[in-house]
């Protein structure tokens, strides 16, 4: 049977990589249309740049459901956060519910990946 995760897994990674580049060397693009581009706004997704970039390097090397689960797991986390975020501060309610959104959305990916097995 062929292994229905591995074009997902591919696709997943290769889309993090380009996701995680974008927010480390393009911040301010990304802020425009949600919020100020604070200096804290456009250090913090250079940080989540870095992590996502992180991430895909460790799913390359080990391309397992348990690693496809953990990395949902922290963009699940990531997306409470930016939730928490949006609660407190009204300023940056836009960007950090987009943020919130969008981690969702790879939190999603990854569990999709690893219930379909990751790697065989």
């Amino acid at each position: 049977m062929a292994d229905r995760a591995e074009p997902l897994r591919g696709v997943t990674v290769a889309a993090r990589s380009a996701w995680g580049a974008l927010l480390l060397l393009a911040p301010r693009a990304l802020l425009r249309p949600v919020g100020p581009a604070t200096t804290t706004a456009v250090v913090t997704l250079r940080v989540l740049g870095a992590r996502h970039l992180v991430q895909a390097a460790v799913t390359v090397r080990r391309p397992t459901p348990g690693v496809f689960a953990a990395g949902a797991a922290v963009d699940g986390l990531h997306s409470l956060t930016a939730l928490a975020l949006a609660a407190v501060d009204r300023r940056q309610r836009s960007a950090a519910l987009a943020n919130a959104a969008v981690a969702a959305g790879w939190a999603l990916l990854g569990a999709l990946v690893a219930g379909r097995g990751g790697a065989s």
